[in-house]
């Protein structure tokens, strides 16, 4: 719809602010929730069967080996419990290549020591940190394996998520399938108010864009990938700030299927401090746009367009943030001098469209928790801390979004993107 010729700047950018959120939201609950009856339902029969019990992976014609390799940087706090679970995965055929990236603290004996218990466990050693992207890629051509699950050294994959993820490859035109990640560090404010937010924005829009047929990234903490999909786009870009984003883009531009299972689920430690999780966030916001960056062509753009959704969705967030910072600015300007009526903005308060966005989020955000209630039990318990999300973390996506465009644009395309240990939260 053309804005009204007589609308002002301001009075377009405030619709704009309004309605962009209110409007993606309801599109990704229904996304979703076709997602659901079509793809992830139970069957009635099972349903009358199970008496509650989840449900279990179907049996594949055969059972391909599968490589799970964990990149490592000073992980030796998590490392041990990450394999423990690793190797009670129900899939009969893997093994597990945890890759040692120049960690300064006791990973590499830590790791020795595990390839010593478990004949399942190998290690690889890098003299110094080249990168989560380099690690995971030398890792790749180091194994026979035609199937690869790569995961964070302290995530804790569920024992059955190998099975649903290797459920997808059956099909030959799917080169990556994504996890469920779960946050397990609930202890703080922070940490529940990200089990809604995984949910919301992992989860549910994950099975929104699957509905339309393309998904912005991958969890980069827990994802499947076949090899031949990989050697087809020469593998991890060592120069992305988010190389998981960077390759599901590289994958889907190359027409290979990426898709999310929600069964397969991954549970994981979030930031518990704002210092990490802004740290985080902006690394999230920084790569995004880069791999747009890098990525999107002209004269690719027909080639591309089942993209399109997806990368237009990207492009309106972008707007949204600074269609904020706009009106925010105006509104602190009009302190100290005389705007033009077009120009002024009386008040930043959001008054009752405020109130109806806040609601809708916390919708959104019910919504997916009862999506996700059958794989975590405790999830809707998190939803009487939700009503500080609309607040805290679109202020945080905002900044953080803001500061990323010209963060991303002035970035040296030729650096390297090393990694440092990053807040794992509080052990629950």
């Amino acid at each position: 719809m053309m804005p009204d010729p007589g609308t002002s700047p301001v009075e377009f950018f405030s619709a704009y602010s309004y309605y962009y959120p209110l409007f993606m939201a309801h599109l990704w609950m229904i996304g979703a929730v076709f997602y659901y009856f079509r793809y992830e339902r139970p069957s009635k029969e099972f349903r009358d069967l199970s008496h509650g019990e989840p449900e279990p992976p179907p049996a594949l014609p055969e059972y391909p080996p599968v490589t799970v390799i964990v990149p490592c940087h000073n992980e030796g706090r998590d490392i041990e419990d990450t394999v423990e679970y690793l190797l009670a995965s129900t899939y009969p055929d893997f093994d597990i290549l945890l890759v040692n990236d120049g960690s300064a603290d006791e990973t590499r004996n830590i790791l020795d020591a595990l390839a010593a218990r478990y004949p399942q466990v190998r290690v690889i050693h890098c003299a110094r940190n080249q990168g989560k992207a380099v690690a995971l890629t030398t890792a790749s051509l180091m194994t026979p394996a035609q199937y690869l699950c790569c995961i964070d050294a302290d995530a804790l994959l569920d024992p059955q998520a190998l099975s649903w993820m290797m459920t997808h490859f059956v099909n030959p035109r799917v080169g990556a399938v994504t996890g469920n990640p779960r946050v397990r560090n609930r202890s703080t404010l922070l940490g529940k108010l990200q089990v809604g937010e995984y949910s919301s924005i992992v989860g549910l829009i994950k099975r929104a864009q699957r509905t339309y047929g393309r998904i912005f990234t991958v969890s980069g903490v827990v994802a499947c990938f076949r090899k031949e999909a990989l050697h087809d786009v020469g593998y991890w870009s060592s120069d992305m700030l988010t190389e998981d984003i960077d390759v599901s883009w590289k994958l889907q531009l190359r027409h290979w299927d990426v898709r999310f299972e929600p069964k397969a689920q991954c549970w994981i430690l979030a930031p518990e401090t704002l210092r990490g999780l802004w740290q985080q966030r902006l690394r999230w916001a920084t790569g995004g746009i880069q791999v747009m960056m890098k990525n999107w062509r002209i004269e690719h753009l027909w080639e591309a367009r089942r993209m399109w959704p997806v990368l237009l969705e990207f492009v309106l967030s972008v707007l949204w943030a600074y269609s904020i910072l706009i009106i925010a600015t105006l509104w602190l300007v009009g302190f100290v001098v005389e705007l033009p009526p077009e120009y002024s903005v009386p008040t930043f308060l959001s008054g009752w469209n405020g109130v109806m966005v806040g609601t809708t989020c916390l919708m959104q955000i019910g919504v997916s928790l009862a999506l996700d209630a059958r794989y975590d039990k405790g999830a809707l318990r998190s939803f009487y801390w939700m009503i500080w999300y609309p607040l805290a973390y679109w202020i945080l996506n905002m900044i953080t979004t803001i500061v990323a465009a010209p963060r991303a644009l002035l970035r040296n395309t030729k650096k390297r993107a090393r990694w440092i240990s990053p807040d794992r939260g509080i052990l629950p």
